[in-house]
Order: structure tokens, then C-alpha cells, then sequence
């Protein structure tokens, strides 16, 4: 779209999040994610891991959120259903459309959208002009299989139905994390929202539990007193426990651009509530980690994105604890990125949520919102 009044606009969220012993995020052997910053190993939390969770916020939110998966056929088969379409063709038109959309990889569509397709197959009464699907084998062809596919002409209605999706309510995490169609580059969406690896302000070494499960059955019920006593498992579990900094870009020209400059408020209010709310759920039932944001720095700015680092790690304050040192190192960092940069730090408005002085959540969502009034208005 074009005369986009917030292109070059960007929220910037810096924030500080302690958790006690926990294991937010495993590793292939169910170890803490962790990786070597500084010279020192750090706990890890991945992006995806935490986007993930931000999706689940958005749903409980009740925001419109899409679907990943590998099951489009039957999506589009159910909602052909709906439709009062005989069961083989609704059958035949979900393979027929998957198969022009994807190639069993996981997909990520909303429901209207998935509706749109299927009254698209209505238009025909669920008889698409199908062919012979070809299948090739490095450079030379071979038969025509059984298969059948929808043909070049017709995967243009396919992208129609698909690249209209711009609202909200039609999937907000598609348009706030994007979408890649390996199939199709004219479906894909560019995300708006870049997330960075959670990564403690300082040095963490991942600790061993070592814990013991007693059988009820030989201890309560049988009674026996000739069982053996002791535990019927034994096992290990690592865990940690960090202040972690997360930044969290969202630019909101991206944004305007994939939802056709609709619902801008109330999807950058929504997010950033989302935001908050969002906690991995590794292992929360016997090591739980619900902290919310303890501080956090959120500018709105024009320009080249800017996260810290943490390249040096923060040493203990005085008396226990990372939180305090570590917010001293954001705000020192912050304070000098925006002198180094000068005129190129582009700062737009800024609130501070926690700490001494800060804010609440509901404060910093109403400066978002007047901020990004503020600017559709100037640019209209």
C-alpha cells in the first residue's frame, strides 16, 4: 500500500524479566537453552519460544489468531462441509487446494481465510477443473500420475483469497509474526514483530535436581512390610535461574502495511499486552516461573532498530541480586546509544514501565495508543 503515514516507525521494548528456579526453554536433551555471550555462558530463552506463547496471549485475549498445520487439507475439506458439500468432493477439493498451496509443511492460515477458499470451491459446486498431476524426476518427466491438481489459471483465485486477509480480526499473529509460503512467495506475509533470544544479563551455570518417586501402591494399599523400602524412580532434572534482558521490535509501518492500515490500535494494544502476559510453559507445573516484567524501557523511535547487547555481564549488587544491576546497565546503555546516535536516534516518545518511577502496563499501553494517534494524525 502506499502514502503509509508510519513507515520507518518502530516500538522498541527493552525489558527485564527475573525468574526464580526454573527451566523455561529445553534444549534436545531437555537441558536449558543456553549460549556463550561475553565469554560466559548465559541462560537462553529462544525467540520462537517466546513468540509462541505470545500467540496463546493473543487468542486468550480474544484476538482472531491463525492456524500452523500440516492438516490444511482437512481443514478446507471441513469447511467445504459446512457448505453442504457432498463428502467425496469435499474430500477432493481440500487435497486439490493444499496441494496448490503447500507441500506438507506446516501452513499458517486463519479461518476466514480458510472459508474463503472453501467458497471459492463453492463457486463450482465443489467440482474444480482438475488435471493430471505430472510428477518429475530430476530432468526427465514421467507419467501423468493418479494425482490430480488445480491448474496454473486457477492458483491466481487461490492467492486472492489468501492475500485479502488484512484486519485483525482475520489473524492478527499472521500479520504481527508473517508468513512464508515456500510454494508461493506472492502469499507470503513480512512479519512485523522481530523478536531477539532472551538472554541473562549475567553468568549462569545450569544446576542438577536429583529427585525420588515412592510406589503407593506397595506403601499404601498392599502394606506390605516386607517390601523394600526406598524409591521405586530416580531421576535428574537441570534448571536454572536468571534475570534475563528481551528485546522486542514491532514496527508499526509493517504493521499499517499488513493490516491495510486497519485495527492499528487495537493490535499494538493488544501485543503489548500479549507481551506482558506471555511465559514459557516449559515445566511450569513443578517449576514454575509466573513473574511478570520486573522493568522495562519502551521507546517509540524513526529509524534503524537498536538492542543492547549485555556483551559485559553485570556483577552482583551489594548485598544479592541481578535485577538492580542490571537495570542501571539498560538505562546506562540506552542513555548512551541515544548520545551516540544524536540526530539519528529519532526518538518519538518513550515510557518507563516498574522501577522507582515507572509506570504500570495500562499506563504504558494508553501512551502507546495517544503516541500513535498522535501520528496518524499528523501525517493525515
Amino acid at each position: 500500500m502506499t502514502n503509509n503515514p508510519l513507515k520507518g516507525i518502530a516500538i522498541e521494548f527493552h525489558i527485564l524479566q527475573s525468574f526464580p528456579v526454573t527451566c523455561l526453554n529445553r534444549d534436545d536433551v531437555g537441558a536449558p537453552k543456553s549460549a556463550l555471550v561475553g565469554g560466559v555462558p548465559r541462560a537462553r530463552v529462544s525467540s520462537q519460544c517466546w513468540k509462541r506463547q505470545v500467540r496463546l496471549a493473543l487468542h486468550d485475549l480474544g484476538f482472531a489468531t491463525g492456524i500452523r498445520t500440516k492438516r490444511l487439507a482437512d481443514m478446507i475439506a471441513d469447511a467445504c462441509r459446512a457448505l453442504n458439500a457432498p463428502e467425496d468432493r469435499a474430500v477432493q477439493c481440500g487435497e486439490a487446494i493444499a496441494g496448490a498451496l503447500t507441500d506438507d509443511t506446516l501452513f499458517f492460515i486463519s479461518r476466514q481465510e480458510v472459508e474463503r477458499l472453501a467458497a471459492y470451491a463453492a463457486e463450482t459446486d465443489f467440482v474444480l477443473p482438475l488435471e493430471a498431476a505430472k510428477a518429475k524426476k530430476g530432468k526427465k518427466e514421467e507419467a501423468a500420475t493418479e494425482k490430480v491438481a488445480l491448474p496454473k489459471t486457477e492458483k491466481a483465485k487461490l492467492r486472492k483469497c489468501l492475500s485479502c486477509a488484512k484486519s485483525a480480526a482475520d489473524g492478527l499473529d499472521i500479520a504481527l509474526f508473517g508468513r512464508m509460503v515456500a510454494q508461493d512467495a506472492a502469499l507470503n506475509v513480512q512479519a512485523a514483530a522481530a523478536f531477539a533470544h532472551a538472554l541473562s544479563t549475567h553468568q549462569v551455570v545450569n544446576e542438577v535436581e536429583f529427585f525420588t518417586a515412592l510406589d503407593d501402591y506397595t506403601r499404601l494399599v498392599k502394606d506390605d512390610p516386607d517390601a523394600l523400602p526406598g524409591s521405586s524412580h530416580m531421576g535428574t532434572l537441570e534448571y536454572n535461574a536468571a534475570t534475563y534482558y528481551r528485546y522486542v521490535s514491532l514496527d508499526l509501518g509493517q504493521l499499517w502495511e499488513n493490516l491495510g492500515g486497519d485495527d492499528l490500535e487495537r493490535a499494538v494494544d493488544g501485543f503489548t499486552r500479549a507481551l506482558y502476559l506471555a511465559v514459557p510453559a516449559a515445566r511450569q507445573s513443578t517449576q514454575s516461573g509466573a513473574c511478570p516484567w520486573d522493568y522495562a524501557r519502551i521507546l517509540v523511535r524513526r529509524g534503524q532498530r537498536m538492542q543492547l547487547s549485555f556483551e559485559t555481564p553485570v556483577r552482583m549488587a551489594q548485598g544479592g541480586g541481578w535485577l538492580t544491576p542490571s537495570m542501571k546497565a539498560l538505562d546506562a546503555g540506552l542513555a548512551r546509544q541515544a548520545e551516540l546516535a544524536g540526530s539519528l536516534y529519532g526518538r518519538l516518545a518513550e515510557v518507563t514501565y516498574g522501577g522507582a518511577e515507572g509506570v504500570s502496563i495500562d499506563a504504558v499501553c494508553d501512551v502507546l495508543r495517544t503516541t500513535l494517534c498522535g501520528l496518524m494524525e499528523s501525517a493525515s
